[in-house]
């Protein structure tokens, strides 16, 4: 059990773009300027402007998601890991969550989301990557945490652990918060499609990329989706 889990922490943990064995997956956004992306009539400009978003958080605050299959509120404590926090803050605030996929969702091991339904937005968060910051608590079930290709790659993508994942500890994953309410929903989302390759028939990050929500929809109809994310002051 344990060995399996490392390998799909291995195998897709993060800011994918490419990945072609048990390795982490390597970015390719090639060093791009974050904010690059043109602007778009269709879209808020905020979600085009990362620089713009580096508002610093409160030191706790809490999310309160609304999705396909009910309500849950993450209680994030910026002590736990600044620089996540302060992401994390950002992205909910400018609605960044809203109308997007649980993309990952893994029985037993975690769920996945952060990767926008419009690949313009994706484009421009791609090269926003922040500097890790150190572990100060374990990745015990229901804790948040950001994911990454490698040192220093977060950008969007978080996940929620489903069980106690220990393994997650010494490999750097620092947890910002964690549900205190409706666990229950987070443990309802729709998992019948498995790992995304290469070891499982999910979506393929590569995918999401290029075509977002069109791909999803098209292919993997049953996804559970965020409808609104919002901080609760």
């Amino acid at each position: 059990m344990l060995r399996a889990r490392l390998l799909l922490l291995a195998i897709v943990m993060g800011c994918s773009s490419s990945t072609s064995g048990p390795a982490p997956a390597k970015s390719d956004d090639g060093g791009g300027k974050a904010g690059d992306a043109k602007a778009d009539p269709d879209v808020a400009p905020a979600l085009l402007d990362p620089d713009a978003a580096t508002a610093e958080a409160p030191a706790t605050y809490k999310v309160e998601f609304t999705t396909t299959k009910g309500r849950f509120v993450v209680e994030v404590h910026r002590d736990w890991a600044p620089k996540g926090a302060d992401r994390f803050y950002n992205l909910a605030k400018i609605g960044y969550f809203d109308d997007i996929a649980f993309f990952r969702v893994v029985d037993g091991f975690m769920v996945q989301f952060g990767m926008h339904g419009n690949p313009k937005v994706t484009k421009a968060w791609k090269p926003a990557r922040i500097a890790d910051d150190e572990r100060t608590q374990k990745n015990k079930k229901g804790t948040v945490s950001f994911a990454n290709s490698g040192k220093n790659t977060r950008t969007t993508q978080v996940f929620i652990n489903y069980n106690d994942n220990t393994p997650l500890d010494s490999m750097g994953f620092a947890p910002i918060g964690e549900v205190v309410e409706g666990m229950d929903v987070v443990e309802s989302l729709h998992d019948g499609y498995g790992d995304g390759p290469p070891s499982g028939s999910g979506p393929d990050q590569r995918e999401i990329e290029r075509n977002g929500n069109e791909y999803l929809k098209r292919r993997f109809p049953n996804l559970d989706y965020i409808q609104t994310a919002k901080v609760v002051e």
